[in-house]
C-alpha cells in the first residue's frame, strides 16, 4: 500500500509503501533515493572549494573570545595537504588515523584530509583518553584500529593517554601528531608541519580511487556492555545517508544552512549528521564550545547570541538546559528560533513537558508554534533511518523510513522489534566477523535492538513511535512482564516538572523503582531563590522537590494500579546523566543498562529495607 500527503514548508511530501506480514509484523519502505549524488565527501568538498572558495565552512572560538573562520577553499588547500602528509607516513586503509581529542577545525580537516585520500578515520571518545584510570577502553580501540597515525589536539591534556599508548607498546613506529603543547618526551609530528606539505598527484589518484565501498570511517559504539565495537562507515552509508536528508528536508537545497552544534564527532549524530550536513549543502558550522551541563551550558548561550541557526539539533537534555534561558530570555529565544525551519532532537526521548516548554517560548516569540522534528537510527545506520517530517503535536513519533531505507517491525516477545536495512548500514564491525554475523538476520536486516509501534495501527504512514529497547523490559518476580519504554515515558510526564528522565529498575525484584535524573530548571521552579545553575545535589534534596515528585507518582499509581505499572519507590539522583560514561547514546537516548550497572549502589538504595531518607516510598 502507499499514502501521500500534504508537506509542511521545510518538509518533503509524506510518502510510505508498506507489506503486511502473516506473522503480524510489518516492512516500511522510503520513496526511492535518487542516485544523482556524489560518491564520496571528498568530491563534495572539491566542488565546494571551486564553486565557492570564500565562503565560511567552520568556525570555532579562539583563544580570545572571537571566531577562527575557515572557507571552503582553505579548508580544500588544507586537506589536499594533509592527505599527503597521511599518504607519506604510511596510513592507509588498513592504516586509520585515529584521533583522540574533541570537536574542533583541525579535527575536522584531519577526518576530511583522510576521507579523501581513502584513509579511515577513527575519531575515538575522549572520555577514554581524559576520563579513565586504566585507560583500557583506548588501549582496545587503538589496538584494534593498528593505526597509521595517533593524533591529539593538545600534548598536555593528553599526556596520561600518550603514556598509557606507550606502555601497551601501541605508539613507537606509529606517529603522533600533536597541534599545540608538543611533548618533550618522546618523538612527534607538528600539525603546522603536516599542513605545509605539498600535494601531488597522488592525493588525486587517491581521490579518484574512492569507491562506495571505500571505508570512510570507523565509529565505535560506546561499550556499556564490554568492549568498545569499531562500525565500519562506507563511503555509500555516508552519501545516501546525506543525500536521504536532502530529499527529506529540501530546504537545505535553497538557502546553505546555518548551524551551531556540540554533539562530539565521534559519535554518529555529530560526527556524521551534523558535520557531513554542512559539508553537504555548503553551510557553515559554528563549533559550539558549551555542552549541557552546569558551567558550560552558558557557553552555548552567548554562543546562540551570535548565531542565530536555521535550524538546531540537540539531545533532550540540551533543550532542558537551555530552556530557563530561553524562557528568561526573548531575544535569546528569537536567536534559536527566529531564523530556524525547526528544532531538531535526536531519539525518542524528549519529555512531554519539555516539548511543551518549548513550545510555549515559540508561541510568546514568534507568535505560532515552531515545527519540532525527531529522528532515529544508530552508528550502524550513519545514522539516519527514519525522520519525522510532518507537523505532530506531541513528542515520541519518530516518523518514516528515509528514502532508500527498509523498517521491519517484527514481533518478539510482546514488542515490535525494529530492524533496517538499505544502503546506510554498515557491512560490519571492524575485524570481527562474528560480531558481524550475529548483528543482520537471515533477510539481511540490521538487528538495532530496539522497538517501537505504529502511531495509527490502521494507517502506517503516520509514522512510528519509539517504544524503548527490546532488551529493556524485565520480570518481577511475580512472574509480570515490566514494558520498560511506555511505562518511562509514563513516569516522566507524571513526575513534571522535577523529571527529566529516568531509568526504571525492577528486574527479579517484587516491585518497580525509579532513578530520576531531574530537570534542574524545573526542580528550581518548585524553590524560591534557586536558578538553574544551583547545584543538582541541593535540588534533588530539597522537601520541595521530593514531595511534588511524590505527589505526581502517586497520581499515576492511582490510574496505573497494576504491579506491572505501579511505582514504588524512586530516588532523585544527586548527578546528571553522563554522555563521556555512555549513560546517555548517541541518539539521545538514557542507556538503561550503563545507568544501572553505573548507578548499582541507588539501586540497591531503593530496595533497602528500611529505606534511606533519600528514598521516596511513592503511595499506592
Amino acid at each position: 500500500m502507499t499514502t501521500t500527503a500534504a508537506p509542511a514548508a521545510a518538509f518533503a511530501p509524506r510518502a510510505a509503501t508498506w507489506d503486511k506480514r502473516p506473522d503480524g509484523g510489518l516492512v516500511l519502505r522510503g520513496p526511492a533515493l535518487r542516485q544523482d549524488h556524489p560518491v564520496s565527501l571528498g568530491a563534495v568538498l572539491e566542488r565546494r572549494g571551486r564553486e565557492h572558495p570564500e565562503r565560511v565552512f567552520l568556525a570555532q572560538r579562539d583563544d580570545s573570545g572571537g571566531w577562527r573562520r575557515l572557507t571552503y577553499g582553505e579548508a580544500l588547500k588544507q586537506v589536499r595537504a594533509l592527505g599527503q602528509a597521511l599518504l607519506d607516513h604510511g596510513c592507509g586503509p588498513e592504516r586509520p588515523l585515529a584521533i583522540l581529542s574533541g570537536n574542533s577545525i583541525n579535527h575536522a580537516v584531519l577526518t576530511l584530509a583522510a576521507m579523501h585520500v581513502g584513509v579511515p578515520a577513527a575519531p575515538v571518545s575522549v572520555a577514554y583518553s581524559t576520563m579513565s584510570n586504566d585507560h583500557t577502553k583506548l588501549a582496545h580501540v587503538v589496538g584494534s584500529l593498528t593505526p597509521g597515525m595517533v593524533f591529539v589536539e593538545d600534548g598536555a591534556i593528553f599526556t596520561n593517554a600518550i603514556k598509557a599508548l606507550e606502555t601497551h607498546k601501541l605508539l613507537g613506529r606509529v606517529p603522533l601528531c600533536v597541534a599545540t603543547n608538543t611533548p618533550s618526551s618522546m618523538p612527534f609530528l607538528a600539525l603546522s608541519d603536516l599542513l605545509a606539505t605539498p600535494p601531488t598527484a597522488a592525493v588525486d589518484r587517491a581521490l579518484a580511487a574512492i569507491g562506495p565501498d571505500t571505508i570512510a570511517k570507523v565509529l565505535f559504539t560506546s561499550g556499556s556492555t564490554g568492549m568498545p565495537k569499531g562500525v565500519i562507515n562506507t563511503q555509500r552509508m555516508l552519501c545516501t545517508n546525506q543525500q536521504a536528508a536532502a530529499q527529506t528536508f529540501p530546504f537545505l537545497a535553497r538557502t546553505p544552512p546555518v548551524l551551531l552544534d556540540w554533539l562530539p564527532w565521534n559519535h554518529t549524530f555529530g560526527g556524521n549528521f551534523v558535520l557531513h550536513l554542512a559539508l553537504w549543502h555548503g553551510g557553515t558550522l559554528h563549533i559550539d564550545d558549551g555542552r549541557p551541563m552546569p558551567g558550560l551550558v552558558e557557553k552555548t548561550v552567548a554562543n546562540l547570541r551570535e548565531v542565530s541557526p536555521t535550524l538546531y539539533l540537540n539531545v533532550p537534555r540540551g533543550y532542558d538546559m537551555l530552556l530557563p534561558y530561553l524562557e528568561a530570555d526573548d531575544g535569546l529565544a528569537r536567536a534559536l528560533m527566529g531564523q530556524s525551519e525547526f528544532l531538531f532532537y535526536g531519539g525518542a526521548s524528549l519529555p512531554e513537558p519539555t516539548w511543551d516548554r518549548l513550545q510555549a517560548v515559540a508561541r510568546r516569540v514568534l507568535g505560532r508554534a515552531i515545527p519540532m522534528t525527531a529522528a532515529w537510527g544508530s552508528t550502524e545506520t550513519a545514522p539516519l533511518a527514519t525522520a519525522l517530517h510532518w507537523p505532530v503535536d506531541r513528542p515520541g513519533n519518530i516518523g518514516l523510513p528515509v528514502p532508500g531505507v527498509e523498517v521491519l517491525l517484527t514481533p518478539n516477545g510482546g514488542k515490535l522489534e525494529l530492524r533496517v536495512r538499505g544502503a546506510n548500514v554498515t557491512p560490519g564491525y571492524w575485524r570481527d566477523a562474528a560480531k558481524t554475523r550475529d548483528a543482520f538476520d537471515s533477510e539481511g536486516f540490521y538487528r538495532i535492538g530496539d522497538a517501537g509501534t505504529l502511531a495509527n495501527p490502521d494507517d502506517p504512514s503516520e509514522g512510528i513511535l519509539f517504544d524503548g529497547r527490546v532488551v529493556e523490559d524485565f520480570k518481577l518476580t511475580s512472574g509480570t512482564f515490566v514494558h520498560v519504554g511506555g511505562l518511562r515515558l509514563a513516569a516522566v510526564a507524571a513526575g513534571a516538572p522535577v523529571v527529566q528522565d529516568c531509568v526504571v529498575t525492577g528486574h527479579d525484584r517484587d516491585t518497580i523503582g525509579l532513578l530520576v535524573f531531574a530537570s534542574p530548571a524545573g526542580c528550581a521552579s518548585l524553590l524560591p531563590g534557586a536558578t538553574p545553575t544551583t547545584p543538582l545535589a541541593d535540588l534533588a534534596r530539597a522537601s520541595e522537590v521530593r514531595d511534588a515528585l511524590a505527589r505526581g507518582l502517586a497520581a499515576h499509581n492511582k490510574a496505573n494500579p497494576g504491579s506491572s505499572t505501579r511505582i514504588a519507590r524512586a530516588i532523585v539522583l544527586p548527578t546528571p546523566p553522563a554522555i563521556d560514561a555512555n549513560e546517555i547514546t548517541d541518539k539521545g537516548y538514557v542507556n538503561q543498562r550503563a545507568v544501572l550497572e553505573a548507578r548499582a549502589a541507588e539501586v540497591a538504595k531503593l530496595y533497602a529495607e528500611p529505606p534511606p531518607p533519600d528514598v521516596i516510598v511513592v503511595p499506592r
